[in-house]
């Protein structure tokens, strides 16, 4: 079985020592203690980057889970505070006429990292046990052989020397149906609300049963499966990359110290004797 991550505070070690967090008014974490909290954990994943760059190893996270979870905002959270050169968020379009012609993990494999990078997947080859089971956009043959393959391709990667680490995000269907409502409502958020997740969203229980059927076949001691509970992002993103980095061995190597000697002279401003000046600023 999954472990099920709990949706609780950071540990002392992820929390930098901080007080217990208080809920807001709405019983949910405020902003300004998920930012405290955030902070040291920003700092972890730092070091992890250090490490993955020194010892040349190569670190890839699956984000799956149900529409609206906050795969998304998990993914920003790690990736916001690193080099963008180092981690790559891949989040890959429905596959081209060629590309359905190719074996199914093919394309996958083209984004895996090289050494010392990250590569963080904004969904997955999961979408086939997942979207693509439930809405049918795959045969029964598809998705059988897709359970099949998943672990012995996995077992490739993490014999090759990959960190492979796979997260599931979970919802209830009441929080759900409040975040598709606020894409509905936003115009900033409408690109996020598709005609498949409208149709999706009648289709709670049936993603379950395609969950728990792809944690049954793909759930295994090489690469297991978290889940994570994100009712409140907040708390959620917290729990998985404290998950995440315990789930890692200590990564803590030295900083290169960078001398910074002052200028020589005066700082300089900006000229400008070409063709070619600064557009007026809008305030």
């Amino acid at each position: 079985m999954a472990k099920k991550g709990k949706a609780n505070t950071p540990t002392k070690k992820g929390n930098g020592g901080n007080p217990p967090v208080k809920p807001n008014g709405n019983g949910r974490l405020s902003r300004k203690d998920y930012e405290d909290l955030l902070e040291p954990l920003e700092v972890e994943l730092n070091q992890l980057a250090r490490w993955l760059q020194q010892t040349g190893q190569r670190l890839v996270v699956l984000f799956e889970g149900r529409d609206t979870a906050g795969k998304g905002g998990a993914i920003n959270a790690i990736s916001g505070c690193l080099n963008p050169r180092q981690c790559r968020v891949v989040a890959l379009p429905r596959p081209s006429e060629a590309e359905s012609t190719q074996w199914y993990f093919q394309r996958y494999v083209a984004h895996l990292p090289s050494a010392g990078q990250i590569t963080l997947f904004d969904r997955s080859w999961y979408n086939r046990a997942g979207v693509e089971k439930v809405m049918g956009f795959c045969t029964d043959a598809q998705y059988r052989r897709f359970l099949e393959q998943a672990p012995v391709f996995e077992r490739l990667l993490v014999d090759d020397g990959i960190l492979l680490f796979k997260y599931f995000l979970t919802v209830d269907q009441v929080h759900q149906e409040a975040r598709f409502r606020e894409r509905l409502d936003d115009p900033l958020k409408r690109w996020k609300l598709s005609p498949i997740d409208l149709k999706a969203r009648l289709k709670y229980a049936e993603y379950g049963h395609a969950r728990d059927a792809m944690l049954r076949a793909t759930h295994n001691e090489q690469a297991p499966w978290t889940l994570v509970d994100f009712n409140d992002q907040r708390i959620g993103r917290l729990t998985l990359i404290r998950d995440l980095l315990d789930r890692i061995p200590d990564t803590k190597v030295p900083e290169q110290h960078v001398p910074f000697p002052k200028l020589p002279g005066k700082p300089l401003k900006e000229s400008f004797r070409g063709p070619v000046k600064p557009i007026p600023p809008v305030l």
